[in-house]
């Protein structure tokens, strides 16, 4: 054999052998955890009392009475033994089966004559003995989804995210006035705007947290999502600095990224009227449609405001608008048709994350610009920018507060 043929045989024997070694370890992992499944720790112990998660996901009232769709979201399989409606045991028929292994869904019906208008509570027993409870506050009937329905959740989603982020954009032409100093103000108001959205965003995470089942980590969703979006997003945006020619690309780049943010938290303001109205709460979806628009209007300024030096065309302020408002509608109909409390804390975390990098993206443009000029990027303008933000978004929330 060659001395060449004898170094790749040596060379292979070396590959074979560090890929062995790091796989050994896995292959040990497994089969000790399928020892351990099968076998036990060898402690006998019998809990104190039937570990059982039953998780109410949704209620729906229709002609036939109340459909109850649960998850079995705990350790062991359950059997629902009884069904109580406003302290009356029920007959009910259950979809697929009364016994439900983990994290397998099923729908209970109930033939029972609700109230228009009229509180519910919806109580399911195991075989257990524990009690799983579900309220209705108002009872109304579940809209049905359908063509009809489907266009106005998504005129809906229009009003109250394209058409106020599009009237903001209109102050572009206003804002172009002011002085180097003047923009960075401005650039500090969308810093407050942004820093309100962001803190609104993770409260809104959390509260959908709360609601879904605690198996899913509800919380960590937020979190998680939260950190990757923004080192994502961070890694992203270095990588194609090398790539930025033009201060007009810039501006561009950035405004685009302010606008995806606030389409995420946008998302968000969907979801809240879509549900309102999956429920039948008319009135609620009604007040959160007039204040969403009112609360949204200044995000426009916001997005136009990475855009003071460039020359845009009317283009790029439609695209803006789309990119920032078009997730409303997205979110309506998820609200109103599909909507699951776990992947709202993740969508909220993510759009929490993104927001969190356009933050910071801003926040490196001013210190620059101000670094170039010989500016103080802290000055009292920039302060009672990101003041005025802030304020600015706190009023107008006040509006959509229940």
């Amino acid at each position: 054999m060659s001395i060449r043929g004898q170094s790749e045989k040596k060379g292979s024997s070396i590959h074979f052998k560090a890929i062995l070694w790091g796989v050994l370890p896995l292959i040990l992992l497994i089969a000790i955890i399928a020892t351990i499944a099968k076998v036990g720790t060898g402690i006998e112990s019998e809990p104190a009392a039937p570990i059982e998660v039953l998780n109410v996901e949704k209620i729906t009232l229709n002609d036939d009475g109340i459909q109850v769709k649960v998850l079995n979201s705990g350790p062991e399989e359950i059997t629902i033994a009884q069904v109580v409606v406003d302290g009356a045991f029920w007959n009910a028929h259950f979809t697929p089966s009364d016994t439900l292994k983990r994290f397998e869904r099923g729908t209970i019906h109930i033939p029972y004559p609700w109230v228009q208008g009229d509180p519910h509570e919806v109580k399911l027993i195991t075989t257990n003995g524990l009690i799983f409870t579900g309220e209705v506050a108002a009872a109304a009937a579940t809209p049905v989804p359908n063509g009809k329905l489907f266009w106005q959740y998504a005129l809906i989603g229009f009003y109250v995210g394209v058409i106020p982020v599009g009237l903001g954009l209109l102050w572009y032409p206003f804002l172009r006035r002011f002085s180097i100093k003047g923009m960075h103000a401005i650039l500090s108001l969308t810093v407050g705007l942004l820093f309100f959205l962001v803190i609104d965003t993770f409260e809104e995470g959390f509260e959908m947290a709360s609601e879904a089942p605690g198996v899913f980590q509800g919380t960590g969703l937020v979190w998680f999502g939260a950190l990757l979006s923004c080192l994502f997003l961070i890694a992203v945006d270095q990588s194609n600095e090398r790539k930025l020619s033009s201060r007009t690309l810039e501006g561009s780049r950035v405004s685009k990224k302010i606008a995806t943010g606030i389409g995420l938290h946008n998302f968000g303001e969907g979801l809240a009227i879509g549900s309102a109205f999956a429920v039948g709460e008319a009135a609620l979806g009604t007040f959160l449609i007039i204040g969403f628009t009112l609360h949204n209007i200044t995000e426009g300024v916001g997005i136009a405001a990475p855009l003071l030096k460039d020359c845009p065309t009317w283009k790029t302020f439609l695209t803006l608008a789309l990119i920032a408002g078009g997730p409303a509608i997205v979110g309506t109909w998820a609200g109103g048709f599909i909507f699951n409390d776990t992947l709202a804390a993740l969508f909220f975390g993510i759009g929490a994350g993104a927001i969190l990098q356009v933050i910071y993206v801003i926040s490196k443009m001013i210190l620059k610009e101000s670094e170039k000029r010989s500016l103080s990027p802290v000055s009292w303008m920039n302060f009672g920018g990101l003041t005025a933000g802030i304020m600015i978004m706190y009023v107008t929330a006040l509006m959509v507060k229940f």
